[in-house]
């Protein structure tokens, strides 16, 4: 036996510090320093030990400490690096608090034929294969064949559709994880897919089968071969098959004295276990018989046959059939650009006498572990069974077994064998549970990759955002955008700032940057019909130069999202929408394009952030646009309101659309983005107070229009929120014109928006408060009416008020109903949803 040589390692381990070498795992690091307890088991809190060297170890979970705290990582797969910190866990562990300083990240590749598994099966086939071959195996080390490129530390997790297959390559651990990225998700598109993932060993259950010192005798046969390590001096084999000879006679020739090899061919078993932290003995005894030998051991190898790797080959959706001389699922049958070779096939493993669990008397502490993480015994599967399960699948989720980090690596077959045996049917018969990616655990982290923070969700901002953050803007996060919510002046509360911007809007001129307002370019022959079709009402008819408010919604006949439409040619149309629905709703269109229209002659491309978009509010809102804009005639004949006009406003190229969201004059200032930060400063300059988004929200809902995801929730069709008048008659069909049919869609007691005035008027209702009909809150359940969906105090009202859904709504105008906040009862009245300047003087002055 040679141990590792070369670099020394220092490590810790539950506060010991101890030293390995490079190329060590943590689990092989620690039998070397003679450590096999590394954790306690999640529900009774046994000692446990490490059972296996690699992926299929379903008992030595541990904590990294130190670089970075990471749980539920398996001894067995974490190679050993320099300052390395951690200790066992007891099946759960703890997340990181703070960020983690590793990069992460993705790559594509594209490849005649990949091989999965490096193994001799796994060479040969690269070998033979032609064309651009990729070969991936997860151990750090090994060869390829000439021309053949190699993915080293590589594990592929999952196969999906068309040959594309997900591998996370661990690249930077453990040297120089400042240097280069800790892991990488290789996404590889392959042609042809071969599967040489060689298989795994089962062990076999017999009471007190979980101390530590008992492992699978291949393990011990690895930590010996490849990491110099043996594992124990006086080993007990226990064996269905011949393999574990071949693990007996390494560990012999290593210096191990192999005390007994019980072989159930021969008609003996272990029948039970002595030791606390660590095995000190087994009890032998002829199978069927409870009483026995006691042979004293450190060492207990087990060995009860072999489970083909079928893990990738069953989620490219290749079957499975029972191989009783093995005692395990192999593949069956082929796929059309899958293959699987070696052991992964079944072939070249040992015939084995199937022995899932030796007899053994029942007890109250069952100690006959089927699934050594989840605590999973012989009797629960015996209760499952006994309750009436016959499905492999059902008894997995009655018992979690198999529901671990290890995928029922070592613990699926036996509970499939024990279950067919309890009832009494033929394994042959049965179909396997299922086996899904990941094949091994994967890190959020690795599939989030560089898409971390501002990649993953990027924050947004407009051109005018200097001057906002400049001028002491407050902000609120509206999707990604970051909007000014108000802009408070030295002394001011948000409630002070905001009434003071509302009154410049009602009663002189203020401005907004409404930038974020999602634009979207829609060109074509066939434009008009395909709006026709996404809007509730007629589009084609718009006349160039005018603008139109539409109402979309979804098959379902529920409001989607709002804006207007602006007619900028007669084969152009430019489309607004709200700020967080932008995304959604081009793609909304380039789906009903793609895949139910795809004959239509039409495109669509975000425009949002080619313009900066100023809305210049207020009754002087005519006067100042006419001081910028000298050359366009503002009169209400000359431009009236819903149409569009270009003029040079401060100097600037412009659209300038007469529309209104607040209920006063008003007209929205388009220009090319880079020109927004001037605009606005001359705006500024002519005296115009600045408003931001919570002002905005208390202009509309005294006028009571909506905001889509606000005052509606996915329920809400047009007629609910009072827009009957948007939804065209005269059209044959378009986007949710069936569903306004259904009897669900036509319910006289439907929530209906209306305005809600509390009895006293400096209360302020909280958003998303229940309605209810009696003054005192009833014992539950309690009827609910509805609930509010926006509150605020108007300082043109000289009061709050708040917009509500009311079953049956515009019924109960007039009505008194209730509003429970905290131990408080509200009384409010019932109103129409428009609560400021009803006929619209104001806004079409």
């Amino acid at each position: 036996m040679t141990r590792l040589s070369g670099v020394p390692l220092k490590f810790t381990f539950d506060g010991r510090e101890l030293t390995g070498y490079l190329g060590d795992t943590l689990a092989s690091a620690l039998l070397a320093n003679g450590i096999h307890q590394v954790a306690t088991s999640i529900k009774y809190g046994r000692p446990r030990g490490i059972v296996g060297a690699g992926v299929e170890d379903p008992n030595a979970l541990v904590q990294i400490e130190k670089p970075f705290p990471e749980p539920m990582l398996s001894a067995t797969t974490v190679e050993l690096y320099d300052g390395l910190v951690a200790r066992g866990l007891r099946g759960r562990g703890r997340l990181a608090t703070e960020p983690d300083p590793a990069r992460y990240d993705a790559k594509h590749v594209h490849c005649d034929v990949l091989v999965i598994g490096a193994g001799p099966a796994g060479r040969a086939a690269a070998a033979a294969a032609s064309g651009r071959v990729l070969l991936v195996d997860d151990q750090p080390d090994g060869e390829a064949p000439d021309g053949v490129r190699f993915l080293s530390r590589t594990t592929a997790f999952g196969i999906y559709d068309d040959g594309f297959v997900l591998a996370l390559e661990r690249r930077g651990e453990p040297v120089a994880p400042e240097r280069i990225s800790r892991q990488r998700v290789w996404r590889i598109r392959a042609k042809r897919i071969v599967i040489a993932t060689g298989a795994h060993e089962r062990p076999i259950v017999f009471p007190d089968n979980d101390r530590p010192g008992i492992m699978l005798a291949s393990a011990a046969r690895t930590y010996l071969n490849r990491y110099g390590v043996l594992a124990g001096r006086s080993v007990v084999v226990f064996t269905t098959n011949d393999s574990a000879y071949d693990a007996a006679d390494d560990l012999a020739g290593a210096g191990a004295e192999i005390v007994r090899i019980v072989d159930a061919r021969e008609g003996y078993g272990v029948i039970g276990t002595d030791g606390d932290t660590h095995v000190t003995a087994a009890h032998v005894a002829k199978l069927g018989e409870l009483q026995g030998e006691r042979v004293p051991c450190d060492l207990l190898l087990v060995s009860g046959g072999w489970n083909p790797a079928v893990h990738l080959y069953s989620q490219a959706r290749g079957t499975l059939r029972y191989a009783p001389e093995l005692g395990a699922y192999v593949p069956d049958g082929s796929l059309a650009n899958v293959g699987v070779v070696g052991a992964a096939a079944g072939e070249g493993l040992p015939e084995t006498k199937v022995l899932w669990q030796v007899p053994a008397p029942e007890s109250e502490a069952d100690a006959r572990f089927v699934d050594l993480q989840r605590d999973a015994t012989v009797s629960d599967i015996l209760r499952a069974t006994g309750a009436g399960l016959t499905s492999l699948e059902h008894v997995k989720r009655f018992t979690t077994i198999g529901t671990a980090h290890d995928q029922g690596k070592t613990s699926g077959m036996l509970a499939a064998g024990i279950t067919a045996e309890a009832l009494g049917v033929d394994l042959a018969d049965r179909r396997p549970t299922t086996f899904r990616p990941p094949y091994t655990p994967v890190s959020f982290a690795a599939l989030a990759g560089r898409n971390r923070g501002e990649l993953h969700d990027p924050v947004r901002v407009t051109t005018l955002h200097p001057w906002h953050v400049e001028h002491g803007a407050e902000f609120e996060n509206v999707g990604q955008w970051k909007r000014p919510w108000y802009y408070p002046r030295p002394g001011e509360s948000m409630a002070d700032a905001v009434r003071r911007e509302c009154r410049a809007a009602r009663n002189d001129v203020a401005c907004m940057d409404g930038s974020t307002l999602g634009k979207i370019d829609v060109q074509g022959p066939d434009a008009g019909w395909f709006l026709d079709m996404l809007y509730t009402n007629l589009m084609s008819t718009l006349k160039v130069g005018r603008i139109r408010y539409g109402v979309m919604c979804g098959v379902d006949g529920m409001v989607l999202d709002d804006g207007t439409v602006i007619r900028v040619g007669e084969e152009r149309f430019l489309v607004t929408t709200t700020t967080g629905n932008a995304a959604k709703i081009l793609e909304w269109m380039e789906e009903w394009l793609q895949t139910e229209w795809p004959h239509l002659r039409v495109f669509a491309t975000s425009v949002t952030e080619h313009w900066a978009t100023i809305p210049l509010v207020g009754p002087r809102s005519r006067e100042v646009l006419g001081r910028l804009a000298p050359d366009l005639d503002v009169s209400n004949e000359a431009f009236g309101f819903m149409t569009w006009q270009d003029a040079d406003v401060a100097g600037f190229a412009a659209r300038v659309c007469r529309i209104s969201f607040s209920g006063e004059l008003a007209y929205e200032i388009n220009v090319p983005s880079w020109h927004g930060p001037a605009l606005w400063q001359s705006i500024v300059d002519q005296g115009v107070t600045p408003y931001g988004t919570e002002t905005m929200h208390v202009l509309r809902a005294e006028k009571g229009y909506p905001i889509i995801g606000q005052d509606t929730d996915g329920t809400v069709t047009p007629q609910d929120l009072g827009m009957s008048w948007a939804v065209s008659k005269k059209k044959a069909d378009f986007i949710g014109k069936r569903s306004f049919a259904r009897v669900e869609n036509n319910r006289p007691d439907r929530k209906q928006l209306v305005g809600l005035l509390p009895v006293d008027p400096a209360v302020l209702l909280p958003e998303g408060a229940q309605i209810i009909e009696s003054d005192v809150l009833p014992e539950p359940p309690v009827r609910m009416l509805g609930h509010v969906t926006s509150s605020y105090d108007s300082a043109a009202l000289g009061r709050t008020f708040a917009l509500a859904l009311v079953r049956s709504g515009r019924e109960r105008i007039g009505e008194t109903l209730y509003v429970p906040v905290g131990t408080e009862v509200v009384p409010v009245t019932v109103t129409g949803s428009v609560l400021f300047d009803e006929e619209g003087a104001r806004r079409d002055g």
